[in-house]
């Protein structure tokens, strides 16, 4: 059983100091490797969707939170507010308010919409000493996290369009949704109350769910404070379960923040709020990937792709000019030289890269490489430009197949 806070000291991914705080851990090159790589993914499926990225401030006043409900249903979880110029400032638990003062910012048509809009930005949860975990749960996040304004018409097609999102980006990560929640409201006083609002964004959501034809279940007391929404669950090594993606119809947030469109009849609607995240927060994602694949990450999100290692001093120069050739093409490419002890050692020590390229005389003589695959497969010797240009296709591809559509 793995277990991401052991994992990631030994692979020098994150590590955390009290002197910076509990629960704030800080990374280290191969883990901003992996977390940068992780991001950029999660951009350019953005990107390729119609979304429009944004930058907001982690600190709001008070007042943006009571607006938006935060303060009242949420306040618990959230740093003390901080006196500043004769002004309550604290730091945001949640970026949707300030998502909404930002479409609020501007006028705009039922022409412009759906409006998506997205924002990989940090957020704060005064998150007790007790609960505290490696990366799961942590006090500074990192959240991937979208806004959809929208028509009523438009909701369930960019519902359906999120879990799509959600769905390429777990195929690309190698791991599986354990389930599908409705998460739903409970008992109590932290929910908005608002019934009809519930009811339809309950129902709204069922019938995505339905539609979709994924299996879920219904959970009461799971609901954000403002709605209901599908929570996608994943299980780590120690069979606790965890939510990493969810997709939320809010109706709140919009009334409160008075946003609105004008329509093809002239006058001023009220839009909905589609609040998606495909991987939650990229603390918990890289926690979660940790674990289920024991370091050993998918070729395209590993830290180092390519290990290249000359079989004496001799093919030294020829492996640093493979190295810079690989930089050239993007690839993450190291030498193990020599130094390190002997090839035996060095292809041990390499055992979660997922390439390893051996050069002897005869690949140093005739440009040629002796790939070694993480899964135990050999193949070559091989000319080095196929075997970079096939690397190169998989990585592009974000497959997680080693080579050739064969899998790892």
């Amino acid at each position: 059983m793995h277990d991401h806070r052991r994992l990631g000291r030994e692979l020098d991914l994150f590590d955390t100091d009290p002197l910076i705080g509990a629960g704030l851990p800080y990374w280290l090159p191969d883990g901003a490797t992996v977390r940068h790589t992780l991001e950029e993914y999660i951009r350019a499926a953005e990107r390729r969707a119609g979304y429009q990225h944004v930058y907001s401030p982690v600190l709001g006043k008070r007042e943006l939170y009571e607006i938006s409900g935060h303060w009242a249903h949420y306040s618990d979880d959230m740093f003390p507010p901080m006196e500043l110029g004769g002004e309550q400032v604290v730091l945001r638990p949640s970026l949707c308010p300030h998502h909404a003062v930002i479409y609020r910012s501007r006028p705009h048509s039922y022409r412009d919409l759906p409006l998506r809009m997205a924002e990989l930005g940090g957020m704060y949860r005064a998150e007790l000493s007790g609960v505290l975990g490696g990366l799961t749960r942590v006090r500074a996040i990192q959240l991937n996290d979208a806004h959809v304004f929208c028509t009523l018409d438009q909701v369930a097609g960019e519902a359906r369009a999120a879990l799509e999102m959600i769905r390429r980006a777990y195929r690309a990560l190698g791991i599986t949704a354990t389930r599908y929640r409705l998460s739903l409201p409970g008992p109590g006083g932290k929910y908005v109350a608002a019934p009809e609002k519930w009811r339809r964004s309950t129902a709204l959501l069922t019938d995505v769910l339905d539609r979709s034809g994924l299996a879920y279940e219904a959970a009461e007391g799971e609901a954000a404070f403002y709605g209901p929404k599908i929570d996608v669950q994943v299980t780590d090594a120690a069979g606790r379960e965890s939510t990493l993606s969810t997709v939320q119809i809010d109706f709140h947030q919009p009334e409160q923040f008075d946003l609105h469109y004008i329509g093809a009849d002239g006058a001023r609607h009220r839009p909905v709020m589609v609040h998606r995240s495909i991987i939650g927060s990229v603390e918990r994602a890289v926690a979660h990937l940790v674990e289920h694949h024991g370091g050993a990450f998918p070729a395209w999100l590993a830290p180092t792709q390519l290990v290249i290692l000359p079989v004496s001093d001799t093919e030294l120069p020829h492996a640093e000019a493979l190295a810079r050739r690989c930089a050239g093409l993007g690839l993450r490419a190291e030498v193990a030289g020599p130094e390190r002890g002997s090839l035996g050692a060095r292809v041990r020590a390499a055992r979660l890269v997922p390439y390893q390229a051996v050069i002897g005389a005869r690949e140093a003589a005739d440009d040629l490489v002796a790939v070694r695959l993480r899964d135990g497969r050999r193949l070559g010797p091989l000319p080095a430009d196929d075997v970079l240009t096939g690397i190169s296709a998989l990585v592009d591809a974000h497959s997680v197949d080693l080579w050739h559509g064969a899998g790892s």
